[in-house]
């Protein structure tokens, strides 16, 4: 079984080098090839899943080693995967998540000229996801890491006549070479550290030297918070979320497949896989809360104020990945939470992507909530489909954002000590705010009265439902969105299943999970209630009312590019302004006066050297005439 891990990442790859290297004869075809070769690859995961099953917890790890990629004496580099429950966890939502992405991209696309190229795209997204999450070392965890950066930046820009799009692409390859930085100089702390780059060595799981060795806790705090930046990029957290929401700009597939199922959950990833480097570094940890906290918040206020429906999507997913961020800093009591979220959030987000593509698709593609309205009257699926994730995602009881967030608040509460009223107190009030807009988005698209009108050609949409391509896939995951969360809670088998990787802390609580859960069911109904008194009760304008500052500022992202501009371009180009100017007036100005006093000073003794017999007579005198003087002088004192 081991050598069908490589075939995991080899069918999207090979998908991707026929459609971008083949040429406009498969542009009949191409969109096919995509799809199967990338289902071919959930088929893979799924072989190996039944066969993991069939294993004992402690005999369900599996490694390939393929060839040495830097075969130096003391600098070893292989290309060698690890399949282990967390791994296979990720293979199995990337996979089946991304091909059910594919067949919905079928319909989506269909009228794309470029429709090859997007479906090679998408499977080179998907390889590189996988490679990410497959190596057994950070050295090539950091090729797929790059492989997803890459191919977000190839995606999001895929419409690139639109000058938005072209510019959210940049923006989103630029905020994450940030976050890059941070895992790159982790991996050369780590090999200068542990001299290996293997997740056993380094993370003690194997008895050669690793954190069992005598680390120092400020390398390891230091690896964790370089760790931590790189997950901010990825997984757009505070503060480097600003590209998030730009990257809408790329088509409705490829934000289903950045948001639920591929980058944004690689940084939840890398932290949950460095586990053992956080647990050893609780200063980091705690940082990692706050970061988790902060974003939860940031991204629920900036979904309340949305119309763009992909938008306010977006929001809501900066503030779920928080939440998955605020579980791992919670080091083993969170993890297996974590990653739970992570899975539940995979169906019903994507589900969410995917039913907004299809009311855009029903209404010539218009994003703006305002001139929607009573489309569960044209939509019957889309509406049945978006409703469940809806519910899903605010935690309705019985649904999986239910069995999975209310973990994630009663993990932050076990935290204890101030430190945990504060967290658990952040969760339930992002857990309020989710419930708010949510709601407010299903009643604005689905509910009152129709509010589109003509566009500036004079043509009015038409709703109606989407082709089965797109339906089937949406119908999916929405089962999905209703039965995960319940399954994976029942006996705790998802803990059992993650706890050999992440172990498990079940810590002590100061408030009950009865009483976590009242809790949430009380600030749920609080949210959806304000919402409908907003927007169910009465008309909703089409043209958005002022607002107060607080919704302003929510409307332009929390003010986040301005933050951007001020203190990071414009604060960039004073710091450069500043070393350029002390470059040319202090190295410059030092260089250059040396150079200036010795040409000086040899003009000066140049003159000395003229040739004419009197002039060295008459040194010769003057120097000898010191010398006397010095003599005398000597012996008068």
């Amino acid at each position: 079984m081991e050598n069908l891990i490589a075939l995991l990442i080899a069918a999207p790859l090979l998908g991707a080098a026929v459609l971008l290297c083949g040429g406009r004869r498969l542009d009949a075809v191409g969109h096919w090839i995509g799809t199967v070769l990338a289902a071919a690859s959930f088929v893979i995961g799924a072989v190996l899943f039944v066969d993991m099953l069939g294993k004992g917890a402690d005999e369900r790890e599996l490694s390939q080693h393929l060839f040495s990629w830097v075969p130096v004496e003391g600098f070893q580099a292989d290309v060698a995967f690890q399949l282990d429950q967390l791994s296979m966890t990720f293979v199995l939502l990337i996979t089946g998540v991304g091909s059910l992405i594919h067949l919905y991209s079928v319909g989506y696309m269909e009228h794309d000229e470029r429709r090859r190229r997007f479906f090679g795209y998408l499977n080179l997204f998907l390889a590189a996801m996988l490679l990410l999450v497959l190596a057994d070392n950070y050295l090539l965890l950091y090729v797929g890491w790059e492989g997803v950066g890459l191919a977000s930046y190839l995606l999001i820009g895929f419409w690139q006549h639109k000058p938005s799009a072209a510019t959210a692409a940049k923006k989103a390859f630029l905020v994450n070479r940030v976050g890059d930085m941070g895992l790159s100089i982790a991996i050369m702390i780590m090999f200068t550290t542990f001299g290996t780059f293997a997740f056993g060595p380094v993370l003690g799981t194997h008895e050669e030297a690793g954190l069992s060795a005598d680390t120092s806790e400020a390398t390891l705090t230091g690896i964790a918070l370089m760790l931590l930046l790189a997950a901010c990029g990825k997984s757009a957290q505070v503060p480097l979320q600003s590209w998030l929401g730009d990257a809408m700009e790329g088509p409705t597939p490829v934000s289903a497949l950045i948001h639920a199922a591929t980058m944004v959950t690689a940084g939840v990833y890398l932290i949950v896989r460095s586990g053992a480097i956080f647990n050893a570094a609780p200063d980091a940890q705690l940082v990692v809360t706050i970061v988790g906290a902060v974003t939860l918040l940031f991204g629920a206020i900036v979904g309340c104020a949305k119309d763009d429906i992909k938008k306010a999507l977006a929001g809501s997913t900066m503030s779920q990945i928080g939440y998955m961020i605020l579980a791992a800093g919670l080091g083993p009591i969170g993890y297996v939470f974590a990653i739970m979220h992570l899975v539940t959030h995979g169906f019903f987000k994507a589900g969410l992507f995917l039913g907004a593509g299809s009311v855009m698709h029903g209404m010539n593609e218009e994003v703006d909530m305002r001139k929607y309205g009573g489309l569960r009257k044209y939509m019957p699926v889309t509406f049945v489909t978006f409703g469940l994730g809806y519910l899903a995602i605010i935690g309705f009881p019985g649904l999986s954002g239910f069995f999975s967030k209310d973990k994630i608040i009663e993990a932050a509460f076990a935290k204890g000590g101030t430190e945990g009223w504060i967290l658990g107190g952040a969760a339930l009030l992002g857990a309020a705010i989710t419930a708010f807009y949510m709601t407010r988005v299903m009643l604005m698209t689905f509910f009152g009265e129709k509010r589109w009108q003509p566009d500036a050609n004079g043509n009015e949409p038409h709703p109606h439902e989407s082709p089965r391509s797109m339906t089937i896939p949406m119908i999916v995951l929405a089962f999905g969105s209703v039965f995960a969360g319940g399954f994976f809670s029942i006996g705790d088998r998802f803990l059992h299943w993650l706890e050999p990787i992440t172990g498990h802390d079940h810590g002590d609580s100061p408030v009950s999970a009865l009483t976590v859960t009242l809790a949430t069911m009380v600030v749920l109904v609080l949210g959806v209630a304000l919402a409908y008194a907003q927007y169910g009760r009465r008309p909703v304008p089409v043209l958005a009312p002022r607002g107060s500052l607080l919704t302003r500022a929510a409307r332009r992202d929390l003010l986040q590019d301005d933050f951007n501009h001020v203190v990071l371009v414009r604060g960039g180009e004073h710091l450069t302004r500043s070393l350029v100017y002390v470059d040319h007036t202090l190295v410059d100005g030092v260089v250059n006066g040396t150079a200036a006093s010795v040409g000086g000073l040899s003009g000066r003794m140049r003159k000395l050297q003229n040739g004419y017999a009197r002039s060295y007579a008459f040194s010769m005198f003057g120097g000898a005439a010191i010398l006397v003087a010095a003599t005398l002088l000597m012996r008068a004192v």
